[in-house]
């Protein structure tokens, strides 16, 4: 039986966190909601998520420097970055360090789902 996807979500908006958890469990998946990189990284249980949707401007870890983190780390799955404040030169750094999507905020439900199924698609546990 296949293990159900579970993506992860870091945002430091609780709203944020909790719309997009809805939005991925109404989709048939599991929703792991963290509300920092540093949050993520001390908490995520030992297997990785199938995807990972994130904020890029947070306190004390960005998006872009946990990307970095888990990279060096040797943890390669797909990441879907969103922010409110989109920069070239971050849009740039992130999708060239592998990221499969880079959101501004808001984003739709529809662009949302569509990242997140292509990221499926392209990625096997």
């Amino acid at each position: 039986m296949a293990k159900t996807p579970v993506i992860a979500i870091v945002d430091d908006d609780e709203g944020v966190r909790a719309s997009l958890a809805s939005l991925v469990r109404s989709l048939g998946y599991e929703a792991d909601a963290y509300e920092s990189g540093l949050d993520f990284l001390r908490h995520a249980p030992g297997d990785d998520p199938a995807c990972m949707i994130t904020d890029v401007q947070m306190p004390v870890i960005t998006g872009d420097e946990l990307q970095a983190q888990l990279i060096a780390a040797g943890r390669r799955f797909p990441i879907i970055f969103m922010t409110a404040f989109p920069s070239e030169s971050v849009r740039q750094r992130v999708m060239a360090a592998g990221a499969h999507c880079y959101l501004g905020k808001p984003s739709s439900g529809d662009e949302i789902i569509r990242c997140l199924e292509e990221a499926l698609a392209g990625h096997a546990p």
